[in-house]
């Protein structure tokens, strides 16, 4: 194949920026995770090489890389088989668009059909943490200090809604709606879907206060809800922005209460809630739809993962002693391989 190099990154480029967004318009959550997938793909391929991401071609894209790259995701970054399986996915996506646009590429994209699906195990198990673990969590940031502020309303909204990491910084001030009588968060999830979701009236006091401290305008649909100040320009914060803060309050908060798991992740927030609430009595069909999921059987892990909400089926949802119903004091005194990801639409 002529101009190796070039053909993979025009290929990857076009898939990106042209295919994905225009012809099939996918989501941006589509396009981010399909994103993401390709940076680490082709990052684990260049640290293989030894080489920068330039040299990379589609011979190297072959069995023995793609499992390599599975069984880095599972033993390096500890991912699951579903995030494994979406990342396979990805990948063999891509190589059949290639193959659609170069038939001699196509060849890659047919042997990628022996790299096998990981299945499931027949235990079903859901990463959580325990309400004393969310306390001693949410005790950990000084709200008299700005950042902080910041990062202890995240958690709490993170918590209340359930909202993917995605979604939490994909709002803007205006998705969350406090005026009326019962306050709730404008989501926008998977496949471009909308869903509102109630949130506690403590939840709204701290919105409140947060709004006052960052001078944020509550009618506001344009800037994001939880931002970082680069040059004076209020932009997204970064994913890798929130695991950095959630590891450090899990860490921190692991000194006092032994429950906080050695793993603490944005996700689990989610499945913490799902999985308090699934144990207090709330129906699974109402957990779905307040999670936003699309089908009922991706909710029933929750059933599957714990059977103490027979014993306490009858407890209230949330109740007074609740950690969020805690009261918090807010203090107002406060072709270089960058180029390479640009021109493709990796960043």
């Amino acid at each position: 194949m002529k101009n190796e190099k070039n053909e993979f990154f025009r290929l990857l480029r076009e898939y990106l920026t042209i295919y994905l967004p225009k012809q099939k318009n996918a989501s941006g959550h589509t396009l981010k995770s399909y994103r993401e997938t390709l940076n680490l793909f082709i990052t684990f391929l260049a640290e293989q090489k030894k080489c920068s991401l330039c040299n990379i071609t589609f011979d190297d894209v072959g069995q023995a890389s793609v499992n390599g790259f599975l069984e880095w995701l599972s033993e390096s970054r500890k991912c699951g088989t579903s995030t494994i399986n979406q990342r396979l996915s990805v990948i063999r996506a891509f190589l059949k668009y290639s193959g659609s646009r170069n038939p001699v590429v196509n060849d890659h994209y047919i042997s990628m059909q022996s790299v096998p699906f990981r299945k499931r195990g027949e235990k079903f198990t859901v990463d959580h943490f325990s309400e004393a673990s969310l306390e001693a969590m949410l005790k950990q940031p000084d709200p008299s200090k700005k950042k902080q502020h910041r990062d202890l309303f995240f958690m709490i909204l993170l918590y209340d809604t359930g909202a993917r990491d995605s979604e939490m910084l994909g709002l803007c001030p205006a998705d969350v709606v406090v005026k009326n009588t019962s306050p709730y968060v404008l989501l926008k999830g998977k496949g471009k879907k909308e869903r509102t979701v109630p949130i506690m009236e403590q939840t709204k006091q701290h919105f409140l206060s947060y709004a006052r401290r960052f001078g944020i305008d509550p009618n506001d649909s344009t800037t994001p809800l939880f931002y970082t100040e680069i040059h004076g320009r209020k932009c997204r914060m970064s994913d890798d922005n929130v695991a950095r803060f959630i590891n450090k309050y899990a860490a921190m908060a692991r000194r006092t209460c032994d429950e906080v798991p050695d793993r603490v992740t944005p996700h689990m927030w989610r499945h913490s809630r799902a999985l308090h609430l699934y144990r207090k009595g709330v129906p699974l069909p109402l957990i779905s739809e307040w999670l936003g999921h699309s089908d009922m059987e991706t909710t029933l892990i929750y059933a599957y993962a714990d059977t103490e909400m027979k014993r306490i089926a009858i407890e209230k949802a949330t109740n007074g002693n609740h950690p969020l119903c805690t009261k918090v004091s807010v203090g107002l005194n406060d072709a270089d391989d960058d180029t390479i990801r640009f021109y493709c639409g990796l960043k």
